[in-house]
């Protein structure tokens, strides 16, 4: 039985199948193994019991904001953390915790001293690129807490 050149095969279509399917998984692999190299840790331990503290978070929250205190955070030259904060008395204690949003697992605790009217300076320089930090204040007044990114 002779075979004309050029018509499609049931061979044809298992190739054309087989290859589509495993173009598909290698990439469905590679972009699971980028996702799970880069991620940091779980968010919360027990999903149900980080949601029995949701209102105690809410409260605290609102306690922050009410104290009326406002922090913009920048990054000198030499990496060091700048606040200029509005309204955080003097007697205040600065700190945060800096880590990388993405990529490589990196994190710092940062404590900050007075340098000026409003003016906090990190005690640390941070590498360049992308931060998410967590401000902590606390003073007699009471305690705020809020995130900022970097840059």
């Amino acid at each position: 039985m002779m075979r004309k050149s050029g018509t499609f095969t049931g061979k044809h279509m298992a190739l054309a199948l087989a290859g589509g399917f495993g173009i598909v998984i290698a990439v469905n692999l590679a972009m699971a193994r980028i996702a799970v190299g880069s991620f940091h840790g779980t968010v919360v331990e027990n999903s149900y019991v980080a949601s029995q503290n949701y209102n105690d978070w809410l409260a605290k929250a609102e306690a922050s904001r009410r104290l009326g205190w406002q922090v913009q955070a920048s990054q000198r030259a030499d990496g060091r953390v700048v606040l200029d904060t509005a309204g955080v008395p003097t007697a205040a204690r600065v700190t945060a915790e800096a880590e990388r949003p993405l990529g490589d697992c990196e994190a710092r605790l940062l404590a900050f001293a007075r340098a000026g009217e409003g003016r906090w300076i990190s005690d640390k320089a941070l590498a360049d690129g992308r931060w998410r930090m967590r401000i902590a204040i606390v003073a007699p007044q009471g305690a705020w807490a809020e995130e900022r990114t970097l840059p």
